[in-house]
């Protein structure tokens, strides 16, 4: 699903934020990425997301090696994924049903399966009756909710989360993972970064630690590390 082979990223500053970084992430696995910040895991999302080129060795997603792919070929490649992120990115003058609609306008989506796509998947989320409403009519943990709909709604293999909970509070956030644990039972792929000590140490699920660029820690069934 998601492989890293040795891979090193330097950026033009001349600060090296992943250092031959090797590991794997199996379809339908639930991945933390943890570490303080800085660390280096926020780059390791842009390199999965190819918002960012390696300097050095072999990133493989879903079977294809995409080290080298070019540019044109990206957008599909981001088809097979959904992305949350800490701040939403919602569009502020659309309603939830079509900020969620939107996601699927871009990947041409015939309107029949449109309209019969986003009700659904509204639904999963506990959105249904939010539909007409727009984002700054919406709590934080709404408008977050709205951002998982809009990453499941194209039936992506995964789902890749840039610190989802960090500005929630502490009962919104749980309602969040425990969405995310719902779609990861479904089968989908997890990979979430994250500073939630709390979350981390409860879920036992599969955390992977970077400090300084190195992937010091992979335990399958982990906890979040003091030192982190």
């Amino acid at each position: 699903m998601i492989e890293f082979k040795n891979v090193t990223k330097v950026y033009t500053t001349g600060t090296e934020a992943v250092h031959d970084a090797t590991f794997s992430i199996d379809k339908g696995e639930f991945a933390f990425l943890v570490g303080s910040s800085g660390s280096g895991k926020s780059t390791l999302i842009k390199l999965i997301l190819k918002e960012e080129e390696a300097n050095s060795g072999n990133i493989i997603i879903n079977g294809k090696d995409i080290t080298y792919l070019k540019p044109k070929r990206v957008p599909y490649l981001r088809r097979s994924m959904g992305v949350v992120f800490q701040d939403f990115r919602l569009l502020p003058d659309k309603t939830v049903y079509e900020n969620v609609a939107f996601a699927m306008y871009i990947v041409k989506s015939t309107p029949k399966h449109i309209r019969r796509r986003v009700p659904d998947v509204l639904a999963q989320v506990g959105l249904t009756e939010k539909a007409k409403m727009y984002p700054n009519e919406l709590s934080g943990g709404e408008q977050q909710r709205v951002a998982l709909a809009r990453a499941l709604v194209n039936n992506p293999s995964m789902i890749i989360a840039d610190e989802p909970t960090g500005n929630l509070d502490p009962d919104t956030a749980w309602d969040i993972m425990n969405l995310l644990t719902d779609i990861n039972a479904r089968g989908t792929t997890v990979v979430m970064a994250t500073h939630a000590k709390d979350i981390v140490n409860t879920m036992k699920k599969r955390v992977i630690q970077i400090n300084k660029g190195i992937i010091v820690r992979d335990d399958k069934k982990g906890g979040y590390n003091s030192e982190v």
